[in-house]
């Protein structure tokens, strides 16, 4: 796996690729750039526009082969971010709706997980999900899960007392405890391989529609602004209390497809690990830092109901592209030129 993304990511979307070229500064040394045309679809889930915001987030993470380290903040390029930031931030504040005043935060958060409206994305693929699908499924979570955790990492310095420890509780088990082997983002690695896929890191990025883009780029901009870090808590709250019946599901989709205990091992180990950090999560995260800052509870809700309206939307695009017998990536997974599994 590199440690780098790929840092030529292909033009689409109404702002006619050129945002993402600005947003790509190659292998030149850090210089101003002039301000150009900027995306014209919908901030959060247009594919234009969330592969910009995507591409400027990256170089925050790992940055890209043959691009300088220095671009990360350089200022012209930090000043594209917070346009596209702006825009951004009104759609998830849109998407997330209203939410009503909580005092039991624990509560809150159990109700907005127990709303989900709408067909199940986990239920479609483990009864019927085909081979192709499933492959499709995980080059889409790919985005993520190759470097799950990290966004929610840079929450911990901005925590402090229990509330911190509660969360570097989870963080150690999503990092297998120190043990590079058993890191979820090495295990998704493991199931990405025995699926025939290209594990290296960002290796799908320009197939990826903008709404899976906006499943990651959501957790990055509560991760990168200290100001939203009650909705960063609200939001790993949320994943880890709805991840157990799910990524059971997953596994019993490749049970079903005849994978064996290796290649399910990363959708195995979420159902043991979350059932334990969703109630860390939920009480000794979440509910504990209402208790400990009183104005960070509504942020708390606010990240809950910003990652569930995200999350539906990718699940409906998915079950909406798989009903009508195509794809949800921008090509087909056939002419990725992934390997046949064995």
């Amino acid at each position: 796996m590199t440690h780098a993304l790929r840092h030529r990511t292909e033009p689409r979307g109404a702002g006619g690729g050129r945002t993402p070229r600005a947003a790509r500064p190659v292998d030149r040394p850090p210089h101003p750039l002039p301000r150009g045309p900027e995306p014209a679809d919908d901030p959060l889930y247009g594919d234009d526009a969330a592969l910009a915001l995507y591409v400027l987030y990256e170089l925050h993470y790992r940055g890209f082969a043959g691009v300088d380290d220095g671009w990360e903040w350089e200022p012209s390029l930090l000043a594209l971010r917070r346009r596209l930031e702006e825009k951004f931030e009104a759609r998830v504040l849109e998407e997330a709706g209203p939410g009503l005043p909580s005092t039991d935060v624990a509560a809150a958060l159990y109700e907005i997980t127990g709303s989900a409206g709408g067909p199940s994305l986990s239920s479609y693929v483990a009864t019927q999900g085909t081979l192709a699908q499933v492959r499709e499924f995980a080059i889409h979570r790919s985005a993520y899960q190759l470097k799950e955790a990290d966004p929610h990492t840079w929450a911990i310095p901005r925590l402090t007392g229990a509330v911190k420890a509660a969360m570097i509780e989870i963080q150690a088990d999503e990092y297998g405890d120190g043990v590079e082997r058993d890191m979820h983002q090495t295990l998704f690695g493991v199931t990405m391989r025995a699926l025939g896929l290209d594990v290296r890191y960002g290796a799908y990025v320009d197939v990826l529609p903008g709404a899976t883009l906006a499943t990651v780029n959501l957790v990055s901009f509560f991760g990168l602004h200290r100001r939203w870090r009650g909705a960063l808590v609200g939001h790993l709250a949320v994943f880890e209390m709805t991840s157990v019946e799910p990524m059971g599901r997953y596994s019993l989709a490749m049970r079903r497809l005849g994978y064996g205990p290796v290649a399910r091992h990363f959708y195995e180990v979420h159902v043991v690990a979350d059932a334990h950090h969703e109630q860390v999560a939920a009480n000794q995260l979440a509910a504990s830092l209402a208790a400990q800052d009183p104005r960070m509870a509504a942020d708390i809700l606010l990240g809950a109901r910003a990652i569930m309206a995200v999350e539906g939307n990718f699940s409906g695009n998915l079950l909406a592209a798989w009903t009508a017998g195509r794809t949800a990536l921008l090509r087909p997974v056939e002419a990725l030129g992934v390997a046949a599994v064995a």
